[in-house]
């Protein structure tokens, strides 16, 4: 494995921390999602209309679902076994020689 200088341990957890902030929108999304499908559904609603609501329904999917996919690849790019070799670094600790 090759060392890196970054923490992955640090990317890991803002990774976390990202994902919840995610979880905590996605009740949002869905909301702004329904009240596109439920603006789609007016009666007598202009053709071009219907196809702006659904770019902007498709822009809602698309973009969150690819934020989500993004934190996945972040993750997938962590060098294996580097939180591994992170943990064993700091539970060892660095100490200085006795003189």
């Amino acid at each position: 494995m090759v060392a890196i200088k970054w923490s992955a341990i640090k990317v890991t957890e803002a990774m976390d921390d990202v994902e919840l902030q995610l979880s905590c929108a996605q009740p949002f999304i869905d909301q702004a999602l329904a009240k596109v499908q439920e603006a789609r559904r007016i009666p007598n609603l202009a053709g071009y209309m219907d196809d702006r609501l659904a770019r902007v329904e498709w822009d809602i999917k698309e973009k969150f679902g690819r934020i989500k996919a993004g934190v996945e690849a972040l993750r997938q790019a962590i060098p294996r076994g580097a939180i591994q070799a992170e943990l064993e670094a700091s539970k060892h600790g660095s100490q200085q020689g006795l003189i």
